[in-house]
């Protein structure tokens, strides 16, 4: 199984980016990961950019892409429950997961609509950069689990 990571902005914070780069390395043995950036929606209209970014969003998802959206009010899972999900996900068949972190003002209707699971990491707000690192460094761990390799304790 792929997965893919769509992300609205870029990464600025060099320390985060070199993280994120890190753990995707990482990450090649175990699943084809790529990170898309999709530009962040321009304006004052909160509205408008998540409707922007959320076409932008939408066409990087192909129909048959199983798709997991970052919400803070979504399901916390633990790191092994993660590891069970992603191996339960890729037993199903799933050619391609596709994780989505919204912008500054959150994801489209649109979108949230696609997914066909909400993730929380916390029901703290995080920085965009971080949760993009700690959904790259969940993967990753969730990997090592799954395949009972030192790295989780």
């Amino acid at each position: 199984m792929q997965i893919r990571l769509i992300a609205v902005g870029k990464l600025r914070e060099q320390s985060v980016a070199a993280a994120c780069a890190e753990f995707e390395k990482r990450l090649g043995p175990y699943y084809p990961f790529e990170t898309l950036e999709v530009k962040a929606g321009l304006g004052s209209q909160p509205e408008a950019a998540m409707r922007d970014e959320g076409a932008r969003i939408l066409s990087a998802i192909a129909a048959d892409d199983r798709v997991w959206v970052l919400e803070r009010t979504g399901k916390e899972l633990s790191s092994e429950e993660l590891a069970a999900a992603l191996e339960r996900t890729g037993n199903d068949g799933v050619r391609r997961l596709v994780l989505v972190i919204g912008g500054t003002y959150g994801l489209d209707a649109a979108v949230m609509e696609r997914a066909q699971f909400k993730w929380s990491l916390s029901r703290l707000t995080f920085l965009h950069e971080w949760a993009r690192m700690i959904v790259t460094e969940q993967v990753y761990r969730a990997a090592k689990i799954s395949r009972g390799e030192p790295y989780h304790h």
